[in-house]
């Protein structure tokens, strides 16, 4: 990479040896492999990378109830997606909902909206 810029909040990346746009074209859809420091943190209180989130044990009320899959980015806001009970559950991440992320203990702690980790018909003992 040469050079990252910012143009109307789109990212455009420049590449080294890519210097025309006949050659930039044939990179759309390309998979960009990027090695990451797993030991790098952000200079952020409440930032984290996927990398950190990935595989913390997910709490709510005291009881280890799955772990973090991965992390969705959406328009309106970002998901954690967290196997419960062999299954995916899509757990916004917000503050409200995630008042507690330890990276260093390799949990975090959730306060869902009610029914959204309990079974239908209200059998859930979590």
């Amino acid at each position: 990479m040469s050079e990252l810029r910012w143009y109307n909040t789109m990212p455009v990346l420049f590449l080294e040896g890519i210097t025309d746009r006949t050659q930039a074209e044939s990179l759309v859809r390309a998979i960009l492999l990027v090695e990451i420091d797993q030991n790098e943190t952000t200079d952020e209180p409440d930032a984290w990378y996927d990398h950190q989130l990935i595989g913390l044990a997910v709490y709510r009320d005291g009881s280890e109830i799955g772990k973090v899959l991965r992390v969705e980015h959406l328009p309106a806001q970002d998901l954690l997606v967290i196997n419960h009970r062999d299954s995916e559950v899509m757990l916004p991440f917000v503050s409200q909902f995630v008042p507690l992320v330890d990276v260093k203990s390799g949990r975090l702690e959730i306060t869902p909206p009610g029914g959204l980790f309990e079974e239908l018909g209200g059998n859930d003992e979590d």
